[in-house]
């Protein structure tokens, strides 16, 4: 058992002991987990903590503001001035994108248009 699984089950079997653990929202509950099956064991807590602490990796955060401005774009009027500005500023984000290797399909819709092809496909 690695020292920090050793920790939080001390912690854990202390609380119990107190009663700090009685009484919580959603006690008797399932629990909704995360699927890390695919990340090594050894990195799964730190993973965790990154993702509780709501840390993004880098990649992440460039293609969330990249679909922010591009929701920004669609939503203003197509002869205002600043929508140039943020198209630039959205290519900018898609070359930032496509040099760390993530494909800007997403910006365009061409996953929902094919996605919606193979459904209607499927459909008798």
């Amino acid at each position: 058992m690695w020292l920090i699984d050793q920790l939080a089950e001390q912690h854990i079997r202390a609380a119990l002991e107190k009663g700090e653990l009685s009484n919580l929202p959603g006690e008797g509950a399932p629990l909704i987990l995360d699927d890390d099956s695919q990340v090594p064991a050894e990195l799964r807590t730190g993973y965790r903590l990154l993702k509780n602490a709501g840390f993004l990796p880098p990649e992440l955060a460039l293609r969330k503001e990249a679909l922010e401005v591009r929701d920004l774009i669609n939503q203003l009027d197509p002869e205002d001035q600043a929508r140039e500005s943020h198209r630039k500023h959205l290519a900018m984000l898609e070359l930032r994108l496509q040099q760390a290797g993530v494909n800007t399909d997403f910006l365009y819709g061409h996953y929902g248009d094919s996605l919606r092809d193979r459904l209607t496909k499927d459909q008798p």
